[in-house]
């Protein structure tokens, strides 16, 4: 394997190193390969399919050292996977150059967010977090986004368990794994059943990279200190961010 299709296994690599690292990589894969010359909605849908088994060895590493809260899992499912195909079904409207210049933004809103001086979890958090109806519509916010830009909403989950309800990084990460699973079922069978536009050798070529790095990123985020590595989420975030949009906006 050689040119292209080694680039998008190592891209692979590098976005399941993230997504175990920080629960966050999904949204980064489509800038990514947008980047490597995949075109339109082939760099939107194509990273899809990886992240059903990439998010499953990821949360099963987190649910192992007890990261996970089920709980918040459960009814963020509740709301976000219905969400989730009607945002897929949203997507051929909204296009594909539109959805990657919304991702570029996405990414940049959450990075500045976790950078933010003091941005700790709100005071209210325990009490949004023990709210039921709360915790179930902001699932339905993030399954839509999620359904829309194909992945597996950890770009949304893991700053509303962090910063709003209180989780810590780790736990923040391990839930929206565990989430990704179910919520990205749904939205490839939207994508190969009534859209078609999900490109499988794609798909498979990038999952050969991806799985992995899940594991790898899951299980060394673990052993590093969960200061360093907020700071460093958002930093990537931001860098990454300003270089995409960059690149789209006056491409």
């Amino acid at each position: 394997m050689t040119g292209v299709p080694l680039l998008i296994v190592v891209a692979g690599l590098a976005v399941g190193s993230l997504y175990g690292l920080f629960g966050v990589g999904s949204a980064v894969a489509t800038p990514v390969l947008a980047l490597l010359g995949v075109p339109g909605m082939a760099a939107v849908v194509g990273p899809l399919p990886a992240l059903l088994p990439g998010s499953a060895a990821g949360a099963w590493t987190y649910a192992r050292g007890g990261k996970v809260d089920w709980r918040i899992a459960r009814l963020t499912l509740a709301g976000a996977v219905p969400a989730a195909v009607a945002g897929a079904l949203a997507s051929r409207v909204v296009g594909a150059p539109a959805l990657l210049v919304l991702s570029g933004f996405v990414l940049l809103a959450t990075g500045l967010r976790v950078l933010r001086p003091g941005a700790v979890a709100a005071p209210w958090a325990a009490g949004l977090r023990a709210s039921t109806p709360f915790v179930v519509s902001a699932a339905v916010a993030v399954g839509f986004a999620a359904g829309l830009l194909a992945n597996g909403g950890g770009f949304l989950l893991v700053p509303l368990f962090l910063l709003v309800l209180g989780l810590d990084l780790n736990e923040a990460a391990g839930t929206s794994l565990v989430v990704a699973v179910a919520v990205s079922a749904p939205t490839v069978l939207t994508h190969v059943l009534l859209l078609g536009d999900l490109d499988l050798g794609l798909a498979a070529v990038f999952g050969l990279g991806l799985v992995p790095g899940v594991v790898v990123g899951s299980r060394l985020a673990q052993r590093l200190p969960t200061a360093r590595l907020r700071l460093a989420f958002g930093v990537f975030l931001v860098t990454f961010a300003l270089w995409f949009l960059a690149r789209q906006l006056t491409g």
